[in-house]
């Protein structure tokens, strides 16, 4: 690419004093002192000129890294061979990096051999987008030969530095990071960038899941995750890594929605809390409505979706390798997003049964979801229907009861179990502490050590006859819980199927 030398842009020097740290302006004055040529660049850059702090810094220099190394004490070769050392500060690491360009990307990802070169302006050319290819010295001067300040702060767009095309080949993961900053950014992409998204969406199987996952959970909570999504499904990049997403495209629903499934399913991210683990439950919530559509009498249903939904969801964030604690808190909030709703004859005991399953710290995560779910719907009054609101009223009753709702709030434990019964360790142990919660799931008033102990002899005379011990009485959803995300006919019509 030919690149134009820019005539410098003098910025205010002193506002840049004041928002550059001490150490990083001592290591641009370190530099510059001996002799070589000394700029911040990329993001750091960009979060200036935003009159954001930036989080990172990075240096481009014409030292070489051997060079940059002699002149600090304290130095990582983090990335020599691309020409990356790391300068350790008291203010923190900055990576300072040799000018350079880069030769045929074979991977997709990974230049096959860089080449240090002497100017500033050949090392933005290798840049991905405008608005990450300017570099600022100490004496606030900014070199931007691509017009990146005036796409960031006039034209508020993600423009590829000279041929998007190549750009992309050269690193498919860059298609994933035009939407990202434009949806953290609140940019619009640039036409001739975003025309070429769709032909390369295909590159992205040369990134790794990691990678992957680390730039849709960003786009995910960023300002705009909707507008990203939509951006994505219609430039093919969501069927690369997460298809089951786009069945809901056109799958219209019913009375209580006025959207269809994947349109709803944007709303509902909108209207969530910019957390990891909700905005990707209010994502993934209805994701197995498609393949639970039931039509009866002319009415769609969707009987039990949420059971479905919590494999499929369980199989995509296993499929992007999301750590563990994230795919069962989300994987949670799937399966149970259809429990916030009162039923009538609904006993004290069915609400701490209740309370058990959703788990007193999933409550107020699945309450922003429930809220969520029905602002997204379109057509119901209020953020959450008066039968949701009648169960919150006796939730807060048997809360206010002190009463037991998992095995830590029981009066005795397993070593109180095996003194009283006269046993070991084992498997019985676990089995008596969670008849005992049955029981007192039934009846609160059971909860202390002598009533406690007085069952623990009942239910191991029952174990000594071979009797079964009280155990949870089975959802009605249950009988689903064995369908798998692939399956397609209807798991079975005896549990909820929508948000009445």
């Amino acid at each position: 690419m030919a690149v134009g030398v820019s005539r410098p842009q003098v910025l205010c020097p002193d506002c840049l004093r004041r928002r550059v740290p001490a150490a990083v302006r001592r290591v641009l004055g370190t530099l510059e002192d001996a002799g070589w040529q000394a700029y911040l660049v990329g993001g750091c850059v960009r979060d200036l000129l935003r009159d954001v702090g930036p989080k990172d810094w990075d240096v481009a220099t014409d030292a070489r890294p051997e060079a940059v190394m002699a002149l600090f004490p304290r130095v990582r070769p983090t990335g020599i061979a691309h020409g990356t050392v790391t300068v350790l500060t008291r203010g923190g690491p900055v990576e300072v990096t040799t000018f350079r360009v880069e030769e045929a990307y074979t991977d997709h990802r990974h230049p096959d051999a860089v080449r240090f070169v002497a100017e500033i302006e050949a090392d933005l050319s290798r840049r991905d987008f405008t608005i990450n290819a300017m570099a600022l010295d100490s004496g606030g001067r900014l070199v931007d030969p691509f017009g990146g300040l005036e796409d960031l702060l006039i034209h508020r767009r993600v423009r590829a530095v000279g041929d998007p095309e190549s750009r992309f080949r050269e690193d498919a993961l860059r298609l994933l990071r035009a939407v990202r900053f434009a949806a953290e950014l609140d940019l619009e992409i640039d036409p001739q960038t975003l025309a070429a998204v769709g032909p390369n969406a295909s590159l992205l199987t040369h990134v790794s899941a990691e990678r992957v996952r680390d730039e849709f959970s960003r786009i995910v909570t960023s300002r705009a995750p909707g507008r990203a999504l939509e951006v994505m499904r219609q430039t093919d990049l969501l069927a690369q890594f997460l298809p089951e997403l786009l069945e809901g495209v056109g799958v219209e629903q019913n009375i209580h929605h006025r959207y269809d499934v994947w349109t709803h399913a944007l709303l509902s991210v909108a209207n969530t809390p910019p957390r990891l683990e909700l905005r990707l439950a209010a994502l993934l919530h209805d994701v197995a409505k498609p393949r639970c559509l039931v039509v009866e009498n002319g009415e769609r249903h969707f009987y039990h979706h949420e059971v479905v939904g919590a494999h499929l969801t369980r199989s995509v964030l296993r499929r992007l390798r999301y750590p563990t604690a994230v795919i069962d808190r989300v994987v949670h909030l799937v399966r149970r997003h259809m429990d916030l709703h009162h039923q009538r004859d609904m006993s004290d005991a069915a609400v701490r049964r209740l309370v058990r399953r959703i788990g007193l710290e999933h409550l107020d995560d699945l309450l922003v979801l429930r809220r969520a779910d029905r602002i997204a719907s379109g057509n119901k009054p209020g953020a959450v229907s008066r039968g949701t609101r009648r169960l919150l009223e006796r939730i807060d009753r048997v809360l206010a009861e002190d009463a037991a709702f998992g095995l830590k709030d029981l009066a005795v434990d397993g070593h109180d179990v095996m003194r009283v019964a006269g046993i070991g360790p084992g498997p019985a142990v676990g089995r008596i502490l969670n008849a005992l919660l049955e029981a007192v799931l039934d009846d609160p008033g059971l909860n202390t050590r002598p009533a406690l102990e007085d069952l623990v002899r009942q239910y191991a005379r029952a174990l000594e006859r071979g009797e079964a011990l009280p155990r949870p009485a089975p959802e009605p959803a249950e009988a689903a819980e064995s369908a798998t995300a692939a399956a397609g006919p209807d798991p079975g019509r005896e549990g909820r199927d929508d948000h009445a």
